[in-house]
């Protein structure tokens, strides 16, 4: 009876969680400096329209929301994965540097070779590992030790973003296209981006899903995981790697937006516990709705200027972070 109460319980969770994302698909579909009517936007998304809103619908929100959804699925993933490798709550792709590796090279090659944007994910992909391998090392002391991957990861995000500044001062001409970056943002986003980002989105969230079990031993300490007879090392370089690409493909079309991974994971820590198995899809589905309402927000509730989305995410993830960090220490 208790484990199908449990199960019940789970499925209720899920579906709560799958109409979050869902309801946040419509509202970012609905609002914006144009209103479509619910009605509306079904009638143009289930046939040809050639009305100025169904101009608006299938070139300029219907892309962007699937951005979003997206994005906020994968630095939810990411956030999830690296918080148990690390043994880190307070671990995330922005907030360690991941991302300001990934940062780095995008903007390298943003800046250098614009014309070759199909090479922005694979050079994201690389600057990331690069920042979580240097990450890993410089904390490394007879063991992960959970407060010093917190301050290897700030000294080395300040490094790598004292080598984007110096990018930018020093091509200040095609800054432009880069200064988006710096906070995050949705704005423009098109149907390029979204066949750029779901085949590694898809990959990840497979890969992250196979391997929920891995996690889960790593949490029950090094020792433990070595006499079940897990590769340790090995396991956490190939998990850093699958976290690494999520976090990567997304700020290769988004810019550094911070805070997602760090405030969904524990959201539904909260409400499905700690199993990665559950975790995962949980973290995923909540990311995206997350991403969906804040985008939207971020749209709508200074129209008709449009902040980044990432300016909201900092005030929602700031506070957070440090109420985290105070019951940390």
């Amino acid at each position: 009876m208790m484990r199908g109460a449990s199960s019940g319980r789970l499925a209720a969770v899920f579906l709560i969680f799958l109409v979050l994302a869902a309801s946040g698909v419509l509202v970012s579909l609905m609002m914006g400096s144009v209103a479509i009517a619910p009605q509306e936007a079904a009638a143009i998304l289930m046939g040809a329209d050639g009305s100025t809103h169904a101009q608006i619908l299938w070139n300029i929100r219907l892309p962007r929301t699937l951005v979003a959804a997206l994005v906020g699925i994968d630095l939810a993933l990411s956030g999830a994965i690296l918080q148990a490798i690390m043994k880190n709550p307070l671990a995330d792709p922005h907030i360690i540097g991941i991302s300001s590796g990934a940062g780095l090279m995008g903007i390298l090659v943003l800046l250098l070779f614009p014309e070759h944007s199909a090479l922005i994910t694979p050079a994201a992909f690389v600057g990331a590992m690069g920042a979580a391998v240097l990450i890993y090392l410089l904390a490394w002391k007879d063991g992960i030790q959970p407060i010093r991957i917190i301050l290897a990861g700030v000294a080395v995000s300040a490094f790598l973003g004292a080598g984007i500044s110096a990018l930018m001062i020093l091509y200040s001409d095609r800054v432009h296209n880069a200064l988006m970056w710096m906070v995050g943002g949705l704005s423009a986003r098109s149907w390029p981006h979204v066949a750029m980002l779901w085949p590694y989105t898809l990959t990840g969230f497979a890969l992250a899903v196979l391997a929920a079990r891995h996690l889960n031993v790593l949490q029950l300490g090094d020792a433990m995981a070595r006499s079940l007879g897990m590769r340790v090392e090995l396991t956490r370089l190939l998990l850093t790697a699958v976290a690494a690409i999520l976090a990567a493909s997304a700020v290769s079309v988004v810019g550094l937006l911070g805070f997602v991974g760090l405030i969904v994971p524990h959201m539904a820590r909260l409400v499905v516990g700690s199993d990665h198995r559950i975790l995962l899809p949980a973290s995923a589905l909540l990311g995206a709705a997350v991403l969906l309402y804040s985008d939207t927000f971020a749209r709508v509730a200074f129209a008709p200027v449009e902040l980044p989305v990432g300016i909201i995410m900092a005030a929602l993830g700031a506070p957070f972070f440090l109420f985290l960090l105070r019951r940390q220490l």
